[in-house]
């Protein structure tokens, strides 16, 4: 599978990072932390007059092309808009070094990756990635294997059941405990 993107969070957002995915023939995708610099012209980035990407006056749905300090290429900036679970406004600046995308074609890319942020943090809340109490690179590796697989069914799960997996894992967790309460009374009685 080929993708066309290489999308990243800010913390990878760096010159460095950019270079070297362009360099490599691929385009990337961004996010940007706010207060990050961009020159809205070449001229502009000539004379070193850089506003702040939050700054940006952007019409809704629109691209802007500019120039962020510190990397040479021309980029598209998009800032997206939107809602969270708690009815707060989220502001997410994103940044393609594709031109000839569209805001739909950038906002839509990035959201893929969300998915992967969705799955990594399964891993490590129900499948207890990080608390493995392994020693050596074999057990280590077991460990890990084991809980890519168990996320994996997880989801597999999940999906079949129409649940979210950490409500799976609630349900299942509440299931279990049940169970185990009922065994204990039943010791509890015969005692």
């Amino acid at each position: 599978m080929k993708f066309r993107f290489v999308l990243m969070d800010s913390w990878f957002s760096s010159e460095e990072n950019f270079n070297f995915i362009t360099d490599k023939d691929k385009h990337f995708i961004a996010a940007l932390k706010d207060n990050r610099l961009i020159a809205l012209s070449e001229e502009d980035r000539k004379k070193k007059r850089f506003i702040r990407v939050d700054e940006i006056d952007f019409l809704e749905h629109t691209v802007v092309q500019g120039w962020l300090k510190g990397y040479a290429k021309a980029v598209l900036v998009v800032r997206q808009v939107f809602k969270n679970k708690d009815d707060s406004t989220g502001i997410l600046h994103l940044v393609c070094s594709d031109l000839t995308c569209d805001y739909d074609t950038i906002t839509t890319s990035y959201k893929k990756r969300w998915q992967v942020e969705v799955f990594h943090k399964s891993l490590k809340s129900n499948a207890n990635l990080a608390k493995s109490p392994t020693r050596t690179l074999r057990t280590q590796s077991n460990h890990v294997f084991m809980a890519i697989y168990a996320t994996f069914k997880l989801e597999c799960l999940s999906l079949s059941n129409k649940l979210n997996p950490f409500a799976l894992c609630r349900k299942l967790l509440i299931n279990a405990s049940r169970s185990a309460y009922a065994q204990l009374q039943l010791f509890r009685a015969a005692a």
